[in-house]
């Protein structure tokens, strides 16, 4: 009986290295990874579009390798990168439309994520970027591109053993629903995360018809305590805003149970709810427990509202910070929450 392990490290205050193996049952294994959703994990497409949802510019990626932006909305890795690191497959994960890609990176996996994106088609096409829709296209031309590489058989077993990792829905919350009257005039709360929930059943219909078996449907994290809407929303004191984590709480319990219930209904397929939102809320709440000092303000400019074009300056130590930019996380921050999240959940899809 063989088991294959992987050995995930979590550094902590003091410098004291905690190491977790994580065991993959016998005889299964995870060829390549495929992530979708916005810019939580794009790791560069939108970099060709016409958006302003892009960060192919400093001060992004300023301690990535080499110090170069690449599209990533981070000061390094972004979730995508260490998802395939951490599970010794490769050290990035490529943006499946980097014109710069080799053909021997299609064969452990691509990145079809874009920044700005939502469950909701309205979330994207205002962001003038991929929609799910978009991005399941790319992955098509894709599996065109991939059975040219390794033949039909070989394709076959590489997407049936992935992971498949869909990571969206705080733009619908915070950008299309609570921003704009559209949505709001038509649908509450709770009818606007069914549909959303709508929308990601029709995703992973797609994808598990396209050979998928092993998919991963994040939750969103508590985008109340996000920097930005803290200081659109938060009050002179900026405090985290309890109706958009509210709507984020509601919005995952429908998904979870989804997950749950979908999971049944697709032979061979091991559909899996990924909780990001208590993992993040803890390190959000005790940042001096995970090894940072501040947790309501970005690197960013002043912390507290700048993103994209108006990060045009940093902090001087974007270690102390959680946050890179008013709404999404540092490279230390995204690190440890995958860590998490592959302690917590990796077994799940097996």
């Amino acid at each position: 009986m063989k088991f294959y392990f992987y050995k995930i490290c979590s550094f902590f205050v003091l410098s004291i290295s905690v190491c977790y193996a994580i065991s993959i049952p016998p005889n299964k294994f995870i060829p390549a990874v495929f992530v979708f959703g916005d810019s939580i994990v794009d790791t560069g497409n939108n970099n060709g579009l016409k958006t302003i949802a892009k960060v192919n510019y400093p001060p992004y990626g300023k301690d990535f390798m080499g110090g170069i932006p690449t599209g990533r909305f981070s000061n390094g890795k972004v979730p995508s990168d260490f998802l395939v690191e951490e599970l010794g497959i490769k050290d990035l994960l490529p943006a499946y439309l980097d014109p710069t890609l080799q053909a021997e990176n299609l064969i452990t996996g691509v990145n079809f994520a874009s920044g700005g994106a939502g469950y909701d088609p309205l979330t994207s096409e205002l962001a003038q970027v991929i929609s799910l829709d978009g991005q399941v296209i790319l992955f098509k031309e894709y599996i065109v591109k991939l059975t040219e590489l390794v033949g039909e058989d070989r394709k076959n077993e590489i997407l049936a053993n992935s992971l498949y990792m869909l990571v969206t829905g705080a733009n619908d919350i915070t950008n299309t629903y609570f921003s704009i009257p559209l949505r709001k005039s038509y649908y509450d709360v709770p009818s606007y995360a069914d549909l959303l929930v709508n929308f990601a059943s029709c995703f992973v219909q797609d994808l598990y018809g396209l050979g998928a078996r092993r998919i991963g449907l994040f939750g969103i994290p508590p985008i109340g305590c996000l920097p930005s809407q803290r200081t659109l929303k938060g009050g002179e004191a900026r405090q985290c805003v309890d109706n958009l984590n509210q709507a984020a709480q509601l919005f995952n319990s429908k998904l979870e149970a989804y997950s749950s219930s979908q999971g049944n209904k697709l032979p061979n397929s091991r559909l899996v709810y990924v909780d990001t939102y208590n993992v993040l809320l803890d390190v959000i709440d005790n940042p001096q427990r995970y090894g940072f000092k501040i947790s309501d303000k970005g690197c960013c400019g002043t912390g507290k509202i700048e993103v994209a074009e108006l990060c045009t300056y940093t902090c001087s130590s974007d270690s102390d910070y959680i946050f890179w930019d008013s709404f999404h996380l540092t490279e230390k921050a995204y690190r440890l929450l995958v860590h998490q999240i592959l302690v917590q959940h990796l077994s799940g899809f097996f």
